[in-house]
C-alpha cells in the first residue's frame, strides 16, 4: 500500500510518499504571502492548487515507482486560513491567512455580543481575538460585503483542494473545532458565523474517505483517477498523532509559527486559561497553546539582515546560551498563547555594540522556547517555574534544527523524542489514511522514534537562574504597551 499526504503549511506545500515501512520521499513547493497593510496576510488561492501540483511532479520525479503506485491520498494541513468560494469552486479574491489580524475592532464588538470573552471561551474553546475566523469574517461583512455575498461556502486551504480534487465540500470536526465558530457540541455558533451561517461546509470525522480522485485533476497530479481521498485533520492534531504525543510527553512543534499541543480524553472544564481546547483527529481533545511566531521570526530577521534563514541559524550556534545578554520577545503582530494580546509586539532588550546576527538569531529561537515553556505550563496545569511534563516529542522544520532541540530541552529542562522521518504532520495524515482503509497502521510501524535528546545539566541549571531576567522583560514590555500603544493599534479600519 501507497499513501500519498498533502501537508498544506502557511509558507510550503509538503507531499509525502509513505508505505507500511516509512517515508519514500518528500517534496515541497513555496507559497508565497503577501501583507498589503499592517497586520495583513493573504495568499493568492490558485497558488495553493500550483503548489500540489509542483511538489507532486517533483514527488514523481524523485521517486517514479512509488508515485505510480499511489493507492490512497490523505491530509493535513493548517487550520484558521479561509476564501470565500462560489458554488463553481471559483474562489472570491484572496486567500485571509490564520495569522491576518485585520479583525482587531469586530473582536471586541463580538466579545460583546455573546457576553463577553469568557463566555465565548467557555462556548467554543477559541479565544475571540483579532485572528479569529469571526471576526475576519465580520471583518469581511463591513468593508467588503460583495465577497460573502458572491460566495456559497467558505473553505481552507486544504478543503478548496479537496473540492477541486473530489467535488466534495466538507471539512473535518478538527478544522471546524478551531476555527471558533462552532461550540464544543459541534453546532454553529451563529453570532460567530454571522453572515458565513449558511455557507459552512459540512463536518465529517477525520478518517473519512469523502471521495475519490476525478480524471481531470488526477492527470494534473500525474495520479490514477478513482484512488480514494481521506479528508485528514489539522496540521497539530496529525502532529500529535504523527509523533506519539501524550499527556506526559506533549507534542512542540516549531514551524512558521510554535506550537504546544496536549491530547487528553477528556474535555477540562473549566479551560485552561491562555489555552485553546480543540477536538482531536476523532477522538478526545487537544489542548493548544499556539504562539504567535517561530520560523517566522527567524525569517524576518533574515530580510532585515539579508541573510538566509538557514545562515542564521547556524550563526546562532555560535552564541553562547542567554545570546551574551539578549533578550528577545516573539511577538510579531501580536502575542497568541498564553498571552492574547494584540497590541504586543516584537522586540530585543539588551543590545550592545558587541551584538552581531549570531546574538540576535540566538535571542530569537531562545525568545520562541521561553513562550513554550510558558504554555507548558498552561497546557500541563502545572505553576509557574515547572510543567509536569516528563519530555515532549517533536513536530515541525525544527525537528531538523538542532540548535532549536537544544534550546527547547534546556529551558524546559527535560528529554525530546525525535521520529525518524521528522514529519509528524505528514505521518499522522498517513496514519489516518490507514484507519480509513481498515491497513491497522501503527506509528513504531510507520515511523519509528530515531533519537531521545537529553539537555546538558549546566545549562538547564543556566535558563533557570536566567529565567526571572527573561519574564521582566516580558512583562515590562507588556506594561509599556498598555500605556503606550503602537501608532498601528488601528489597522484594519
Amino acid at each position: 500500500m501507497m499513501i500519498l499526504t498533502i501537508d498544506f503549511g502557511t509558507t510550503v506545500t509538503k507531499v509525502g510518499l509513505w508505505s507500511d515501512e516509512g517515508l519514500v520521499a518528500l517534496t515541497r513547493a513555496v507559497i508565497t504571502t503577501a501583507h498589503p497593510q499592517s497586520g495583513w496576510a493573504e495568499q493568492d488561492p490558485l497558488r495553493w492548487w500550483t503548489s500540489v501540483v509542483i511538489a507532486c511532479a517533483e514527488s514523481r520525479a524523485q521517486a517514479p515507482a512509488a508515485f505510480g503506485r499511489v493507492d490512497v491520498v490523505a491530509c493535513s494541513g493548517a487550520r484558521q486560513t479561509f476564501v470565500p468560494v462560489t458554488a463553481s469552486g471559483e474562489p472570491v479574491g484572496k486567500g485571509i491567512l490564520w495569522s491576518d489580524r485585520r479583525g482587531v475592532a469586530e473582536a471586541p464588538i463580538l466579545a460583546e455580543l455573546l457576553g463577553g470573552e469568557d463566555i465565548n471561551r467557555a462556548r467554543t474553546g477559541i479565544p475571540l481575538d483579532a485572528g479569529a475566523m469571526a471576526a475576519k469574517l465580520a471583518w469581511l461583512s463591513t468593508h467588503e460585503p460583495d465577497r460573502l455575498a458572491l460566495s456559497d461556502v467558505i473553505l481552507s486551504p486544504r478543503d478548496f483542494i479537496l473540492r477541486r480534487m473530489t467535488d466534495e465540500v466538507v471539512t473535518d470536526a478538527s478544522f471546524a473545532s478551531r476555527s471558533g465558530l462552532y461550540d464544543f457540541d459541534g453546532n454553529a455558533v451563529r453570532e460567530l458565523a454571522g453572515p458565513a451561517m449558511g455557507k459552512l461546509p459540512s463536518v465529517v470525522p477525520s478518517d473519512t474517505v469523502i471521495g475519490h480522485l476525478k480524471p481531470v485533476p488526477g492527470a494534473e497530479l500525474g495520479l490514477r483517477p478513482g484512488i480514494p481521498v481521506v479528508i485528514g485533520a489539522g496540521d497539530r492534531q496529525c502532529e500529535v498523532l504523527g509523533s506519539g504525543a501524550s499527556e506526559e510527553c506533549p507534542m512542540v512543534s516549531w514551524g512558521t509559527t510554535a506550537n504546544v499541543s496536549v491530547p487528553v480524553h477528556e474535555r477540562p472544564v473549566p479551560s485552561p486559561a491562555g489555552a485553546v481546547v480543540t477536538r482531536g483527529a476523532n477522538e478526545g481533545w487537544l489542548l493548544e497553546g499556539g504562539l504567535s511566531a517561530a520560523g517566522s521570526f527567524l525569517a524576518w530577521l533574515g530580510r532585515l539582515l539579508d541573510r538566509p534563514v538557514d545562515e542564521l541559524a547556524a550563526r546562532a550556534a555560535k552564541s553562547p546560551p542567554g545570546a551574551r545578554g539578549v533578550t528577545a520577545v516573539p511577538w510579531l503582530d501580536g502575542a497568541r498563547a498564553p498571552w492574547w494580546r494584540d497590541d504586543a509586539r516584537a522586540g530585543f532588550v539588551g543590545l550592545g555594540a558587541i551584538h552581531g546576527a549570531d546574538d540576535l538569531s540566538r535571542a530569537v529561537i531562545e525568545s520562541v522556547a521561553w513562550d513554550v515553556l510558558r504554555c507548558m505550563e498552561v497546557v500541563t496545569a502545572g505553576r509557574l517555574g515547572g510543567s509536569t511534563a516528563q519530555g515532549v516529542t517533536l513536530g515541525g522544520a525544527g525537528t531538523g534544527l538542532p540548535l532549536w532541540v537544544d534550546v527547547l530541552t534546556s529551558i524546559l529542562g527535560i528529554p525530546a523524542v525525535r521520529h525518524r522521518s521528522g514529519e509528524a504532520a505528514s505521518a499522522g495524515a498517513a496514519l489516518l489514511a490507514g484507519r480509513a482503509l481498515g491497513m491497522g497502521l501503527t506509528l513504531d510501524q510507520l515511523d519509528p522514534v530515531e533519537a531521545v535528546i537529553t539537555p546538558d545539566a549546566p545549562t538547564v541549571d543556566f535558563y533557570r537562574r536566567l529565567r526571572p531576567q527573561v519574564e521582566h522583560v516580558a512583562t515590562a514590555l507588556l506594561a509599556a504597551t498598555e500605556e503606550f500603544p503602537w501608532a498601528d493599534s488601528g489597522l484594519g479600519r
